[in-house]
């Protein structure tokens, strides 16, 4: 990565019929590797020579991006490579081909490749320019987020009203809130004094949100879910606003990398109700944070023929069942069947098991879903 040795790699766009390996440059040509002129950023405003790239790479290895994004390897190959499934497309073999000696990619299948800058422009569908910036915001805030979820989850068992809320709210498996990440953010200086005490300035803390600019935390008596580039926190305390996000994006479906190798897909609305199902045994069963779908979200959920069965909460104001009914209308039209499960009125499938619902009726529920 970034080194001007002679790699081995294969032509873009060739498919699989094409397995002669030819990068003999350090960049993939996409990236202008065989331009001596710096890149062009948005409108020619500002330029990123080759230099700064290289060094980007260099801080940003390929293999800690793509296991960021929930990429795990399969099988391991000569040279210290890897072979997994391609987080590009729906890949139902593994074909995507990681050195990470080298940063590079590519991907047997839909025959793309290229280094860390590639995948992120293809991985979040941005121009170069946003590819750079997220980037640069990853290596940033990433090592950050992932030590602030890891205070919090020190914290979960350390506070009984914690323990119980999850309680209250049907999850009791050690399993589970594992699988998850979960913790809590109990308020207090701790997170600060912990992130300060490992070398991140308060600048930083401001930047991500998890301070708040007048120095408080901006969680506090919240449960917490990591998500891909943010944290969600949801509040224990009746007066304060239920939910919380860093400012940025929600990401992409939950746990997605589970999820998509089941040709039958349950999507529901809040974490809590993604708990219960994966605790009954549901674990091809992802979550969209909320009714509405980002493009991202959008695309994944289409990336691949599935059946997709919509378990939105049955409000007595109707706005769930409608959400989802439109959500259906929408994947149909894209060649997706969608069925919609039918809850009790007042029922999201979270209080569904907590007022005593089990794996067998839920079953029933499915079976049941409607067009």
């Amino acid at each position: 990565m970034g080194t001007t040795a002679t790699v081995e790699c294969v032509v873009l766009g060739a498919g699989r019929s094409s397995r002669r390996v030819l990068f003999s440059e350090p960049h993939h040509p996409r990236l202008g590797s065989g331009c001596a002129l710096p890149y062009s950023a948005d409108r020619g405003e500002k330029s990123v020579n080759r230099e700064a790239l290289d060094e980007l790479k260099q801080q940003i290895p390929l293999l800690d991006y793509l296991q960021a994004q929930d990429w795990q390897p399969v099988r391991p190959l000569s040279g210290g490579r890897w072979m997994g499934l391609c987080p590009l497309h729906a890949d139902r073999k593994p074909s995507f081909l990681v050195d990470p000696s080298k940063s590079l990619f590519y991907c047997y299948g839909c025959g793309r490749g290229g280094d860390v800058i590639r995948f992120a422009e293809i991985y979040h569908d941005v121009k170069f320019p946003q590819a750079l910036a997220l980037l640069r915001q990853w290596r940033g805030l990433a090592p950050l987020l992932q030590q602030a979820t890891d205070f919090y989850r020190l914290q979960l068992h350390r506070h009984n009203e914690a323990v119980a809320y999850l309680h209250q709210r049907g999850v009791r498996s050690p399993e589970l809130i594992e699988h998850m990440r979960i913790g809590y953010a109990p308020g207090g200086a701790g997170l600060r004094a912990w992130l300060t005490q490992l070398g991140y300035p308060l600048s930083a803390l401001r930047q991500t949100g998890l301070v708040t600019s007048l120095g408080y935390h901006a969680y506090v008596h919240r449960i917490v879910f990591p998500l891909e580039g943010n944290l969600y926190g949801r509040s224990l305390s009746a007066t304060a606003p239920p939910h919380r996000f860093l400012p940025g994006s929600k990401g992409g479906l939950y746990a997605w990398e589970e999820a998509r190798r089941y040709p039958e897909l349950i999507l529901v609305e809040g974490l809590f109700d993604y708990a219960v199902l994966w605790q009954a045994g549901f674990h091809n069963v992802t979550c969209s944070l909320g009714t509405h779908l980002n493009a991202r979200q959008w695309q994944q959920l289409c990336a691949n023929p599935r059946t997709v069965y919509l378990s939105f909460d049955a409000d007595a104001n109707g706005s769930g069942p409608q959400a989802a009914q439109q959500l259906a209308h929408r994947l149909e039209a894209h060649g997706i069947p969608a069925r919609r499960i039918v809850l009790p009125e007042g029922h999201d499938p979270n209080s569904f098991f907590v007022q005593g619902g089990d794996t067998g009726q839920f079953q029933s529920l499915l079976e049941a879903a409607q067009p």
